[in-house]
């Protein structure tokens, strides 16, 4: 059985996957990146609280007076995904970082190993190794939007190195990088899917996101 901190790691990966924007090098890093083990730290014990509180919350009745309100910032999320847990991404994925902008809107970046994607998705319904080869920077930006325990993602626009690319070849990518226990078949751009651990929404404020249960 999957343990509700591996769920949460799942959706995790599977928003930044979603919200992907360019990195600035080949390396996935920017010269001003600063990663600490603290806030790696800091992040893992809240991930801890998080998913401990879901646990006693999943089978009770949601009730007002026993929301509980977690804030993870932008710099405990990447230093956690860079320090913590690099051989957890998927296969392919390079140095992600995930940026919350405000107002529900997010982005991130990443390298992404197209070869790595072209040979674990056989059955995609474009070639990729006829369109795009290599490590590759990814661009996505949109909204993403929660409510009573339900998210869904506002697709804004989409680009490889650059380069715009059609929605079904980005539903492809997010497809390969989102399968897990939980969702074996991907994330759809285009649905709806269940929060984990008993969240509710989860608030994207500058640099940081609110995460109520």
């Amino acid at each position: 059985m999957t343990s509700p901190r591996r769920t949460s790691i799942t959706f995790l990966l599977v928003v930044g996957m979603l919200v992907l924007s360019p990195a600035r090098n080949s390396s996935g890093q920017q010269p001003s990146e600063q990663l600490s083990a603290a806030d790696a730290d800091r992040f893992e014990k809240k991930l801890l609280e998080i998913t401990r509180y879901g646990a006693q919350m999943a089978s009770k009745p949601f009730r007002p007076d026993r929301t509980r309100r977690t804030v993870v910032t932008e710099a405990e999320t990447n230093a956690y995904l860079r320090l913590r847990i690099p051989s957890e991404l998927p296969p392919g994925m390079v140095a992600p970082y995930l940026t919350a902008v405000g107002g529900g809107r997010v982005s991130a970046r990443a390298v992404l190993d197209l070869d790595a994607v072209r040979r674990g998705n056989a059955t995609a319904t474009f070639d990729l190794s006829q369109l795009l080869t290599g490590r590759l920077p990814v661009a996505v930006t949109g909204v993403l939007k929660t409510q009573s325990g339900i998210a869904t993602f506002e697709l804004e626009s989409a680009s490889i190195s650059g380069i715009p690319i059609p929605k079904t070849l980005l539903q492809q990518l997010v497809t390969y990088y989102s399968r897990s226990p939980e969702f074996p078949n991907g994330i759809s751009l285009d649905g709806r899917f269940v929060l984990p651990v008993a969240i509710r929404q989860i608030d994207i404020l500058s640099h940081q996101a609110v995460i109520v249960q």
